[in-house]
């Protein structure tokens, strides 16, 4: 009789779902804090415009802040998707091109934030 609980069960990637877990939580977090400051500064006086916008995102601190959350979006996105390709593509040379696709298609926004704000 085959026993699949105990000492002899073998399990695979123990804790990985509460690392992921808490890493969309912090990232969920960074972006909550970062919708915040932009909100405060939006609601400055004076009149909404590109002016504006650029006066927010000129300060070298903003720009930091931005790509940290662009960061931080990017590997909730990563972990989310992720999840999502592991639960329910069960092809494995499938998920495989996928996974791919989408870190491919992760790492491309994170560039073209890069050129966004550092106008590079």
């Amino acid at each position: 009789m085959a026993v699949n609980y105990g000492s002899r069960r073998v399990v695979v990637g123990a804790h990985y779902g509460m690392r992921d877990w808490l890493s969309q939580r912090v990232t969920a977090a960074l972006m909550a804090i970062f919708t915040l400051v932009l909100l405060v500064q939006l609601l400055m006086p004076g009149p909404l415009g590109y002016d504006k916008w650029a006066g927010i995102f000129a300060a070298q601190w903003m720009k930091v802040l931005t790509f940290a959350v662009f960061v931080a979006l990017g590997w909730h996105a990563w972990v989310g998707v992720r999840d999502i390709w592991m639960d329910y593509v069960k092809p494995v040379g499938l998920r495989l091109v996928l996974q791919v696709a989408t870190i491919v298609w992760l790492v491309g926004c994170m560039g073209w934030a890069v050129q966004v704000l550092w106008r590079l």
